[in-house]
């Protein structure tokens, strides 16, 4: 109907006002809407009029805005050699099960494990126990096929047992290891605040990272490889330690360097026993903090790691204790008195930078391999600028070439679209800063298409407009009947458009998800501003003019 109530007309209106509020930051200059924080990491804080209108803008793509593009590879030889490490272990812990089977210390050699009976009628026995170390191998969609993930052999002399592990089973593991990279790696960067980042798998074993508005890549490469494995380990003060770490350690002792120990005069070096009392996997949560003038990372374990650190901390009063950040210690304190509440701090000369670094690594989790960049491009802000002209440049001339067809075919009925046509822009504009979404170069596109889908709309409408009233209707009744039989198209047309969209963001990543973002918002858009505020428009001028004819 072309009758509007009040509360329709408010809540149109309201929506427009909304969306033009959200539009209006990315016309006004960063220095007007934030006020500059002095603190390094600190984000930029609002000011007047604007703490409490909105004040974000659309967040542009790596392709717009500029910014970082890396791509880790990561270490397959270092995983391989640490699961063949791991199963020594097991082959050595399976053997000296009661009854014992003696043999030599089970050995890595080349790509298998070798292990030699003390007796070589134990040979039966012991190739009965190795078997259970075998498991079918679990995909990573979770099923599991016919492959093992060990081959197990004797050897010739009738003493020695070979173990590898299978083509099937490293495959299983290297994507295991890669998907879990992939995830830490997203994890610490959302931690950071960044805004739509591209993480995705390139290749077998390779990680493609963009960070839009990043202008200092190796902050991201220093983020982002770092295993963040953290260990927490007690302090051997009876150690004599060279000058270059040179030491005779007892067994179950290690030599770790220790840089932060220069500022005290003390040696680079330091002794801790081999066995980890806690380790970093049992944190539920670390954060950056000033405590007595100093920047800190406070932390705090679950119920396990707090009951483990209290007992150690305990039984330990007066020895120090070292924290271990990927083999080397970070902060040596002394345990005073124990500490029983499962949280403490690490201190270690941090900047308030470095230390919400740490504490993102941290929280993200260690990586599962060691990360190495092998492609580093640095896209400058310059070429992402060219891209926006550009972009502006195809939406000017397609909306100035789409208003005057309309102009042309539908007069004062042309008027309406492109009114309606600006709104929508407006729309787009302000739900891409509301939502902080990624604008690309593709996502631009996206925009583009809209407006065309939006005249599509109004095209369809007034055609079905034109053609009631050559059947002799009214031109008020024309207009309703119009409205009323075109919807059905117009919803099928954007709905089906929709899940196309939908359909895309889920499966693609990057520019494809700014593409996607774009059309989907201005499908709504659209149909909001081609359907209902359009008619609004032409109820209120009807509702003025009372036209006798339609002026088409």
């Amino acid at each position: 109907m072309l009758y509007f109530a009040p509360w329709k007309i408010a809540l149109i209106v309201g929506a427009i006002v909304v969306g033009v509020l959200f539009s209006v930051p990315n016309f006004v200059p960063e220095s007007v809407r934030l006020e500059q924080t002095s603190s390094e990491g600190e984000a930029p804080e609002p000011k007047g009029i604007w703490t409490i209108l909105p004040h974000q803008t659309v967040n542009l793509g790596l392709d717009l805005r500029g910014g970082s593009h890396i791509v880790f590879e990561v270490d397959m030889e270092e995983v391989r050699e640490e699961r063949l490490t791991n199963l020594a272990e097991d082959v050595r812990n399976t053997l000296r099960t009661s009854p014992p089977i003696f043999s030599a210390r089970p050995a890595v050699v080349g790509e298998e494990v070798v292990v030699r009976l003390s007796d070589a009628e134990d040979m039966d026995a012991a190739m009965a126990r190795l078997r259970d170390l075998n498991e079918p191998v679990t995909t990573t969609g979770g099923g599991q096929g016919m492959a093992q993930t060990l081959d197990i052999s004797r050897g010739e002399d009738g003493q020695t047992i070979r173990l590898s592990v299978t083509d099937a089973a490293f495959e299983a593991i290297q994507q295991r290891t890669v998907s879990q990279s992939i995830n830490v790696i997203r994890r610490r960067i959302d931690s950071t605040g960044t805004t739509e980042p591209t993480i995705a798998r390139q290749g077998d074993d390779r990680v493609l990272v963009q960070v839009p508005g990043e202008s200092n890549p190796q902050r991201i490469i220093d983020l982002v490889g770092t295993a963040a494995r953290l260990t927490f380990h007690m302090v051997e003060s009876d150690v004599d330690i060279g000058p270059a770490g040179e030491a005779r350690t007892p067994p179950g002792v290690m030599v770790l360097p220790y840089p932060g120990a220069a500022e005290f005069g003390a040696s680079p070096y330091i002794a801790v026993q081999r066995r980890a009392l806690i380790t970093g996997d049992q944190l539920v949560d670390s954060s950056q903090q000033f405590q007595d003038g100093q920047v800190v990372v406070a932390f705090r374990f679950n119920t396990s790691g707090a009951t483990a650190f209290g007992e150690a901390t305990s039984q330990n009063v007066g020895r120090r204790f070292a924290v271990v950040l990927d083999g080397e210690v970070i902060s040596a304190p002394r345990i005073n008195s124990p500490i029983l509440g499962g949280s403490g701090i690490i201190e270690g000369g941090f900047t308030v930078q470095s230390a919400s670094d740490l504490a993102n690594m941290l929280n993200a989790g260690a990586l599962p391999a060691s990360l190495t960049p092998v492609e580093l491009r640095t896209v400058g802000p310059g070429l992402g600028q060219d891209s926006i002209e550009a972009g502006q440049t195809a939406v000017l001339i397609g909306f100035a070439l789409v208003i005057l067809f309309m102009l042309a075919a539908y007069g004062s009925f042309g008027v309406v679209s492109t009114v309606a046509l600006l709104v929508n822009v407006v729309l787009i504009l302000g739900a891409l800063s509301g939502l902080q979404a990624t604008l690309t170069l593709p996502g631009i596109g996206g925009i583009i298409l809209t407006i065309g889908m939006a005249v599509d709309a109004n095209v369809l409408i007034f055609e079905r407009i034109r053609e009631e009233y050559r059947n002799g209707r009214t031109v008020v009744n024309a207009v309703e009947i119009g409205y009323d039989r075109a919807f059905a198209a117009i919803l099928d047309a954007n709905v089906t458009t929709f899940i196309a969209a939908s359909v895309l963001y889920m499966m693609g990543a990057g520019p494809v998800r700014g593409f996607a973002v774009t059309l989907g918002i201005g499908i709504l858009t659209s149909v909001f501003t081609a359907f209902t505020f359009s008619r609004l428009l032409i109820a209120v001028w009807l509702r003025r003019s009372r036209p006798k004819t339609l002026a088409m």
